[in-house]
Formats: structure tokens, C-alpha cells, sequence
């Protein structure tokens, strides 16, 4: 499970994505769990509901992805 400050580093890190880099995250999310997401649904999302889509893939894959890279 990803401790409390794990966590607010994740939200921190996912509210400084733009659209493009959340997509790209969710489309290459690897998970235990399956993650079938079309570039057309995500595009039409909202940012807000991407971001929110990512950071619950991530808390229920219990890691945090390699988002730096995405920040930069």
C-alpha cells in the first residue's frame, strides 16, 4: 500500500501533468489488472477526470508509476 506521503507526492505529481502526458501515462500503464482505455474515450475526458482515472489505477496498483520522465 503507498504510505500517505507516497500519496500526496502522486496527486502532486499527477496535477502538473497536461492532457497529452496523462493520456500517455494511462495508455502505457502496465498493471495486474486489466486497463483497456481508447485514445478516443480519453480524449474526450476531461483533464480533471483523467487525472482522476490515473491516480486510481495507480493507488489500486498500489506503486507509483515512473512519472518523471512525464514531468519534464
Amino acid at each position: 500500500m503507498l504510505q500517505a506521503d507516497q500519496v500526496e507526492e502522486l496527486v502532486c505529481v499527477i496535477s502538473a501533468l497536461d492532457r497529452a502526458a496523462l493520456a500517455h501515462q494511462i495508455l502505457e500503464f502496465r498493471a495486474a489488472f486489466p486497463v483497456d482505455f481508447t485514445p478516443e474515450f480519453l480524449d474526450s475526458q476531461s483533464v480533471e477526470r483523467l487525472r482522476h482515472l490515473l491516480f486510481a489505477m495507480c493507488v489500486q496498483a498500489q506503486h507509483m508509476p515512473g512519472l518523471a520522465a512525464a514531468t519534464a
